[in-house]
This record gives C-alpha cells, sequence and structure tokens, in this order.
C-alpha cells in the first residue's frame, strides 16, 4: 500500500501516525509468530492524567488491523496483567494447546451448518421427536 493509502486507512497495518509514533516515541518490545510487531511508550503517562504511572502500549498488525490476531499472551500484556514480555511470564504450552488460527466468518472456509442458504437451504425433514407447545397441555 502507498503512502496515500496509509494516510486514508486505518484497518491494513498502521496509519503513518501510528508508525511515525512508534519510531519517535516507541520502544520496541517483541513480536509474535504472525509478525505483529508490539512497542511501549518511553515515557509514562504525565501526573493529573487519568492512567498517571501507567505506561502506554501498543500493536503494530502484520496485515490486517483485526484484535483476534493477539495471542492470549501479548493480551496480557498489552492490558497491563504483566510488565515483563510474554516470554518472561508463560508456563510452558500444554499438549492440548493448538496453534492460532484466524477468524474464518465471512469467508469460503466459514462453518456453515446444513440447511444454511449457502448450503442449499435444504433442511433435514423433521424426525417426530418434536413436541409443540399448547397452552392448555
Amino acid at each position: 500500500m502507498g503512502f496515500f493509502g496509509k494516510i486514508f486507512t486505518w484497518w491494513n497495518g498502521a496509519t503513518v501516525s501510528t508508525a511515525f509514533n512508534s519510531m519517535l516515541s516507541g520502544e520496541k518490545v517483541g513480536s509474535d509468530a504472525q509478525g505483529n510487531t508490539y512497542y511501549r511508550a518511553k515515557k509514562r503517562y504525565p501526573k493529573g492524567h487519568p492512567f498517571a504511572g501507567r505506561e502506554r502500549r501498543w500493536v503494530i498488525y502484520n496485515g490486517a488491523n483485526d484484535a483476534s490476531r493477539v495471542p492470549a499472551e501479548w493480551h496480557g500484556w498489552l492490558h497491563g496483567s504483566f510488565d515483563g514480555v510474554p516470554e518472561s511470564n508463560l508456563p510452558p504450552p500444554r499438549i492440548w494447546e493448538v496453534d492460532f488460527t484466524p477468524n474464518q466468518t465471512g469467508t469460503a472456509a466459514a462453518y456453515r451448518p446444513a440447511g444454511a442458504l449457502e448450503r442449499g437451504g435444504k433442511r433435514a425433514p423433521a424426525t417426530g421427536d418434536y413436541e409443540s407447545w399448547s397452552p392448555e397441555g
């Protein structure tokens, strides 16, 4: 995406002002497996600010700005649950944990149950196990 595209779009990567702010006042903390980059401000919020004493943290996405692309460990760091970078605060992965898969809603890979219009709109016939409610019964 060109320079002018970055000025007017916020949904694909960082805007010009965010990228500029990251270079000037941000300190790169790390990145995740998807290529998202995490920053913290070099200075904390000033006295009198509602978040006084806390540091500002943000993410620059590698691709579309979709919050579901932030892994759980980095989500905790972004929201101040812990101070150290996630690699130093995480327990070892469990054998049942799976790798991240992006949200499939709105794509051809989205789940579509039987009877969905995208699958022809044909529902299975009723099996007789349904009893309608009546106020007299």
